[in-house]
């Protein structure tokens, strides 16, 4: 009996201590008052006589204050404004302390004069069009020959993105929308416009022209970044709640007269990538012309001659002969597919269809065209073998007729020509001495593609 007292009397004991040594309740620190946030807002007349540089300056320790000053947004301890423009200027402050959030009363700073030196920069001009004048920008479709689309992707740990400036690779670039984002996402025509027309202002518009949000920007031109206040640079619906800075400190990664490409860090659950959001001047926009789309051809291609050219080309003129042989040390054969070929050389098509035989043939054969006694003759030496016969030009075609001969023989080759009628595929007007001819002898309509021998003068 006397050790279960002894027990009951601990455990009374053990609890009247821990009551006693627990709070009864939890409390935050007081609320700071705002008469006790000490700050100074002081404006540099020596530097600006109109008052246009002023220095936010926080003097209360413990505590961060968030300034608001029109044009852009800081926490810095000390913080350096510079006005362009005349006028008065709230300036909203905001302290951080253990107590909560306090908020302290506006200041009014008056600017009396302009001082445009602030904003007079090709940066500030790119971006604005310059003083007195504004730029609109819309999101690049990817039809403008400059991005893919409206957004890239970039790694987060490029070290190059956040601080080189003009020089950069995204790791992907989707074209047109924004990945994942539709026609409706994007609002495609909705235009922001940068203004430097009395004050540095940022306006966003619906495509009808309805304005959507006004506010005011600013550009550090040494730290490529800029700051919005009012209104929000253009992205889709579906991008808002993946990144938390919109507004502060978006990095400028290129702008030109007609480009501007800025990254946002995604701070979503997905974890940190850049989103480069990519524009084009609505100017621009407006007047692009796509350049002439269309196949693409090798050099020379279904040439073009004036009356006589190409017999003069072959033949060296009336009275006069002209040599050919076949190229067998350069490029001898191809295949133009669609007027572009693939070989660059004997090898690129050696032991399939150029080989050990026509390398031979190539070195023992030529042909000669000529103009003697009035008349177009040609003459084919093969392996010493010699015929000769009289030739026509069809020029509408850009055919040659040997009567009943063919060009250079190689009988053990599948490639062996087998026509008399030769098309000039390709052919250099004045490049010929040294570029050579290519003399077509079948066709393949089904891939559109032409088998070419190519002659050159020794």
């Amino acid at each position: 009996m006397k050790n279960i007292k002894i027990i009951i009397t601990t455990f009374l004991t053990l609890v009247f201590l821990m009551s006693s040594c627990s709070p009864d309740t939890y409390s935050l620190d007081a609320v700071t008052d705002k008469s006790d946030i000490d700050f100074e807002i002081k404006q540099d007349f020596a530097v600006d006589p109109g008052g246009n540089t002023v220095i936010l300056t926080n003097k209360t320790p413990g505590v961060v204050l968030t300034w608001d000053y029109g044009t852009g947004k800081s926490n810095k301890a000390t913080e350096t404004v510079k006005y362009a423009f005349k006028g008065n200027y709230t300036i909203k402050i905001k302290a951080v302390t253990g107590g909560g959030i306090v908020e302290l009363d506006p200041y009014t700073v008056t600017v009396t004069q302009d001082n445009l030196n602030y904003v007079n920069d090709p940066l500030w001009t790119a971006l604005s069009g310059g003083v007195g004048k504004q730029k609109v920008w819309i999101a690049d479709n990817g039809k403008y020959g400059m991005a893919p689309g409206a957004m890239s992707y970039a790694d987060p740990n490029k070290p190059e993105l956040p601080v080189e400036w003009n020089n950069f690779t995204p790791n992907w670039e989707p074209e047109g929308n924004a990945n994942s984002s539709t026609d409706a996402d994007m609002h495609w025509g909705r235009t922001m416009t940068f203004s430097l027309e009395g004050g540095p202002f940022l306006k966003v518009h619906e495509p009808d022209g309805t304005l959507k949000e006004s506010g005011t920007y600013f550009l550090d031109i040494n730290t490529h970044t800029l700051t919005t206040t009012g209104a929000t640079i253009l992205r889709p619906d579906n991008y808002i709640a993946n990144a938390s800075n919109w507004n502060n400190n978006i990095k400028i990664l290129k702008l030109t007269e007609n480009q501007l490409r800025i990254a946002i860090l995604r701070t979503n659950s997905e974890g940190q990538w850049w989103y480069i959001w990519n524009f084009v001047s609505k100017t621009y926009a407006d007047s692009y012309v796509p350049p002439a789309t269309g196949p693409t051809y090798d050099e020379g291609f279904n040439p073009k001659f004036a009356p006589g050219e190409l017999l003069k080309m072959l033949t060296g003129g009336v009275g006069t002969g002209r040599v050919w042989n076949l190229d067998g040390k350069g490029n001898p054969i191809d295949w133009l597919g669609k007027g572009k070929g693939w070989t660059t050389g004997a090898a690129s098509s050696y032991n399939w269809g150029w080989n050990d035989d026509w390398a031979a043939a190539a070195d023992n054969s030529w042909i000669r065209f000529d103009q003697f006694g009035g008349k177009l003759n040609y003459t084919r030496s093969q392996d010493g073998a010699v015929t000769t016969g009289l030739f026509t030009i069809d020029e509408e075609k850009n055919e040659v007729h040997l009567g009943t001969n063919k060009l250079i023989q190689n009988p053990t080759s599948w490639m062996n020509p087998s026509t008399n009628t030769l098309k000039v595929v390709k052919a250099f007007n004045n490049d010929y001495l040294t570029k050579g001819i290519w003399f077509g002898t079948s066709y393949d309509a089904g891939k559109d593609e032409w088998f070419v021998f190519h002659y050159i003068i020794p």
